[in-house]
């Protein structure tokens, strides 16, 4: 850039947010409060960015643990799982995983959904209740769940 564009440049500034060519007298203690206060700003996003990488690497591992307990507990190896946080309130972490009680594709088959809670033990959670789906079924609607067990589902199923 020349020196004739760079000055053009900071001409269409007000003078206020033009560079100065020497420091104005008494301006020392704005100076202090600026920095500080970026300076705190700066430590406040880097702790929220901190918090929030911790919250999501304990939700994906979280999810890891529903899968294999899933696979753990149904005896099915398979990989075409769906899971639910919101189902029973994301702040719960009580999660809804659902898959097919025989191999097929997704949700052309009876689907068995368990409700996992509480914390893992070994890559694996609690199920705490759980139902079945009819195939060919496209959303988890719950009048068409049946077979409930575990207390954790009432309210869930219908009756």
């Amino acid at each position: 850039m020349s020196e004739h564009a760079e000055s053009s440049f900071w001409s269409r500034l007000a003078p206020w947010l033009r560079p100065a060519q020497r420091e104005r007298p008494g301006n020392g203690a704005l100076r202090l409060v600026e920095t500080t206060v970026l300076v705190l700003v700066a430590l406040l996003l880097a702790v929220a960015t901190v918090n929030d990488v911790v919250r999501q690497t304990d939700v994906n591992q979280r999810l890891i643990d529903d899968l294999r307990t899933w696979r753990h507990y149904t005896g099915h190896d398979y990989h075409n799982l769906s899971t639910d946080q919101e189902l029973l309130g994301i702040t719960t972490k009580r999660d809804v995983v659902c898959g097919n009680t025989t191999p097929g594709p997704p949700k052309e088959r009876v689907q068995v959904c368990l409700v996992i809670a509480g914390a893992s033990a070994h890559g694996l959670r609690h199920v705490a209740g759980g139902w079945y789906l009819p195939a060919h079924l496209e959303y988890d609607v719950r009048e068409r769940r049946y077979g409930c067990f575990g207390s954790v589902t009432r309210g869930l199923c219908p009756r």
